[in-house]
């Protein structure tokens, strides 16, 4: 079967068992955030929202005889970077070609771009197969949210900063500028956004958001250990006991060390890895990743 042209997937009449690709609708990401909780990824329950707002035609869907069996996101920020993410295949549908054909298809949508992706232990190899080299290791750490404790002065609501400062932050510690993601992703009904500000000056923010199962932080962007530890325990405030999730890099021995701290489990590994080079960025500064889904 041939790959249709990027950004140009229409669904398309197959004869019986054959898979037909196509971009997807919101509708069909529903079903396909389904198939992550069920993966035991815990997605945030607004989370395609955002998504969708970054880049509508990123998101690939498979279908045989009309029900989608796989999925891929390729979500694009910019001229020189991509995202990768949601690589499924229904459970019932594996080990029939459907997963790479959708992921051929899905990854033509990046042109030239350099691709990232956050790979689980058992595709890194595949991964690499394909042209992605790891860099760092990430993994999940979950707990319950400390119960009581005071907020800093200094951490206030996002939107009391100012979207551009925001995004000026966001920018510097992600390998691309992603206005329109960050304006969704700090709007969200449910999604809540907290800076630190010290001097006049933002020193970090972070998002929490609920999830399938309890709560998720992400990102966590913070210039140093007690920024990020005064975020944390703002995010979670009010959050007496709830489970909390965030996603680590393991090469960020401080942020590692703060959620050991705060009584936080290793549970779900992953590594992040890239097709070629990325805007450096302030990798130090990253205390929690946004998302697993899109970087």
């Amino acid at each position: 079967m041939e790959n249709p042209a990027p950004g140009q997937l229409t669904p398309e009449q197959h004869a019986p068992g054959r898979l037909a690709l196509a971009t997807a609708t919101p509708d069909d990401w529903r079903v396909v955030t389904g198939w992550a909780a069920d993966e035991g990824w815990n997605p945030g329950l607004r989370d395609a929202e955002s998504f969708f707002a970054q880049d509508p035609e990123g998101f690939f869907v498979g279908r045989v005889d009309g029900e989608p069996v796989s999925a891929v996101s390729v979500v694009n920020y910019g001229p020189a970077y991509a995202f990768l993410g949601f690589y499924l295949v229904r459970p019932d549908a594996r080990g029939q070609g459907h997963g790479i054909a959708t992921w051929r298809a899905a990854l033509a949508h990046a042109g030239d771009r350099t691709v990232g992706l956050d790979g689980v232990p058992a595709q890194q190899d595949n991964y690499r197969r394909s042209g992605f080299a790891h860099r760092h290791d990430t993994m999940r750490y979950v707990g319950p949210a400390a119960v009581g404790g005071p907020v800093s002065a200094h951490v206030r609501p996002a939107a009391e900063v100012g979207h551009e400062a925001l995004l000026a932050y966001d920018s510097s510690c992600y390998p691309a500028d992603r206005p329109r993601f960050l304006a969704s992703w700090l709007g969200t009904p449910g999604h809540r956004a907290l800076a630190r500000v010290d001097g006049g000056r933002v020193t970090g923010y972070g998002v929490v958001r609920p999830a399938r199962d309890g709560v998720r932080i992400g990102p966590l962007f913070a210039d140093t250990r007690a920024d990020a530890e005064a975020l944390l325990d703002a995010l979670t405030a009010g959050l007496d006991g709830a489970l909390v999730s965030i996603d680590v890099p393991e090469s960020h021995a401080p942020a590692v060390a703060l959620a050991e701290a705060r009584g936080m489990k290793p549970t779900f590994a992953t590594a992040r890895m890239y097709t070629g080079p990325v805007r450096e960025f302030a990798r130090e500064k990253v205390f929690g990743i946004t998302t697993l889904e899109l970087g």
